[in-house]
């Protein structure tokens, strides 16, 4: 009895990938040959036994076309192409990052364009650009400086970049990220 509900109640992990020759379950199946010629649309037992003559599998490439389509090719070979589209793919993708410059309420002409050209050249590499204006101190009752100070760098950032987080308090500091066009 203890035999029994051991391998009866066993997790059964599903089969990952396409389903191959015996896992087809539909009664007819579109095929397409291993030299890319359309076949037609034959029954399941006949279009496996044809791929077991070549030497080859049948691989469901369509499961959901009405008949599935079906191709006659190697298994191994076909998880080889797949893996290495998949890892083409992730090689092509870009990570975006989010750059921070810092700048106080009082900060020079002279920095804030050195600043304002780093955002720049940030954003046209594709980054996003997260702007901080630190206030300490008193500099706390002039509030309108940094607002200030915000809108001119929405202004200088129009034709490269848009506001994704509009200019907020988050404490001692305002806080604005600017994302690419």
């Amino acid at each position: 009895m203890q035999d029994f509900k051991k391998n009866y109640f066993q997790r059964r992990s599903k089969p990952k990938g396409p389903r191959t020759n015996n896992r087809i379950n539909s009664p007819e199946v579109q095929v397409i040959s291993s030299e890319g010629e359309n076949l037609g649309i034959l029954k399941t037992n006949d279009a496996i036994s044809r791929a077991r003559e070549e030497g080859l599998d049948l691989i469901e490439i369509a499961p959901n076309a009405n008949p599935p389509v079906c191709k006659i090719m190697d298994m191994g070979k076909f998880k080889y192409d797949q893996q290495k589209k998949a890892s083409k793919a992730k090689k092509n993708q870009k990570k975006v990052e989010l750059k921070e410059i810092k700048l106080r309420p009082v900060t020079g002409v002279h920095d804030y364009t050195f600043k304002i050209k780093n955002a720049q050249k940030f954003l046209s590499k594709g980054d996003k650009v997260k702007f901080t204006v630190k206030f300490r101190g008193r500099e706390l009752q002039h509030t309108h400086l940094g607002n200030k100070l915000m809108d001119k760098i929405i202004q200088d950032m129009e034709n490269i970049g848009k506001v994704e987080l509009q200019p907020k308090f988050d404490g001692k500091q305002m806080i604005m990220v600017i994302q690419p066009i």
